[in-house]
């Protein structure tokens, strides 16, 4: 979204009383995470609530583009529901916890012993409110769980040894934008989407979920979609002005609930500074492989209609996809690669480790 003079100096004025109102307590909040000891704790079950950036099947396959070539081409060699030509979050953050990738929720009924790896109930274009997508927003699909959780499916003992995984990628703001929302609201509107949050990651540790892991939102800035301007040269530093608001706001929100438990339960995996570190210094963290053009995607369409998977009425591509997937960060306008995703776990591997082990 591009926002004017008028909402970068209001943006600014958030950020200034941020610090100055609440700086001492963020840092304060920041430190007693840092210097907590985390027990010993090894998880056996991953339930994940978000969007495409956590989706690993879920949404129709009559309507995602996930479902439709080329995703999928990387891993498992065919569309499979993930926005990406492989892996993404989930499938990495399973991995480290020596698991199975969890089920998508939508394939539950055939899942059997499945369900033991805990279930993925993330829709790929839905926020923190409903976003017009018609799919279920983040406060429904927790619902989702809970509705398992009565039936019996997951026991008090099973959440005790398990992980959340919450992803909001600013599909929230899309909407605001799409639906007329005015610059000078935007503030406003972040301070909403944040407040729910901490609702939510508080309902899903109150149904007994040890630790609840949520992303702090990525670089919008730096997505393609908004550095195509720049012939994906250059990240858009207005709009990851207003995501640096919706991320202070975020690690307050951590540090108030971690405040009030009796263990550090509320991590934030900094999606920010993982992106940030690999597109800047274009490294992969992967032997000697290098993203040489870090913001330019894969995959896209050959029009300004047309997006990745896109084709005609008579079923020709309307896109091209890069020689090479594995050397590209991004895979489409929005969302990474299998190697860009590879890339952001490596960078997030030193958390997760004091998190878990």
């Amino acid at each position: 979204m591009e926002l004017h003079r008028s909402i970068v100096f209001l943006v600014f004025l958030f950020l200034v009383a941020g610090e100055t109102v609440y700086g001492n307590e963020k840092h304060q909040g920041l430190k007693k995470l840092n210097l907590h000891t985390y027990r010993a704790f090894r998880p056996t079950k991953l339930f994940v609530f978000g969007d495409s950036y956590s989706d690993t099947g879920n949404n129709p396959k009559s309507l995602a583009s996930s479902w439709k070539n080329p995703y999928g081409v990387t891993f498992p060699g065919k569309p499979a529901g993930r926005y990406s030509d492989g892996r993404v979050i989930t499938d990495y953050l399973a991995r480290f916890m020596g698991i199975k990738s969890p089920l998508p929720y939508q394939w539950r009924k055939i899942g059997g012993n499945k369900l033991r790896s805990g279930i993925n109930f993330a829709y790929g274009g839905t926020g923190v409110f409903d976003t017009g997508n018609f799919q279920p927003n983040m406060t429904t699909q927790i619902g989702y769980l809970q509705e398992l959780i009565n039936e019996s499916v997951y026991t008090k003992r099973d959440l005790e040894s398990s992980v959340a995984l919450v992803t909001v990628s600013g599909n929230d703001y899309g909407a605001y934008t799409a639906s007329g929302g005015s610059d000078q609201g935007l503030p406003a509107f972040i301070t909403r989407v944040v407040s729910q949050m901490a609702i939510n990651l508080k309902v899903i540790h109150n149904m007994g979920i040890r630790r609840v892991l949520v992303t702090s939102l990525q670089p919008l800035g730096c997505l393609p979609r908004a550095t195509v301007l720049s012939s994906y040269q250059q990240c858009n530093a207005t709009q990851n002005l207003s995501v640096d608001f919706h991320n202070q706001l975020l690690q307050r929100v951590v540090a108030t609930l971690n405040n009030n438990t009796n263990d550090s339960s509320f991590i934030v995996l900094d999606l920010f500074n993982s992106f940030s570190v690999v597109l800047q210094n274009k490294r992969a963290f992967i032997g000697s492989l290098k993203f040489d053009a870090p913001l330019l995607p894969c995959c896209m369409g050959i029009s300004v209609d047309a997006n990745c998977g896109s084709v005609d009425e008579n079923g020709k591509a309307l896109y091209t996809v890069c020689k090479e997937p594995e050397s590209t960060f991004f895979w489409d306008m929005v969302h990474p690669s299998q190697a860009g995703w590879r890339a952001v776990y490596l960078a997030l591997r030193p958390t997760l480790t004091q998190i878990f082990y």
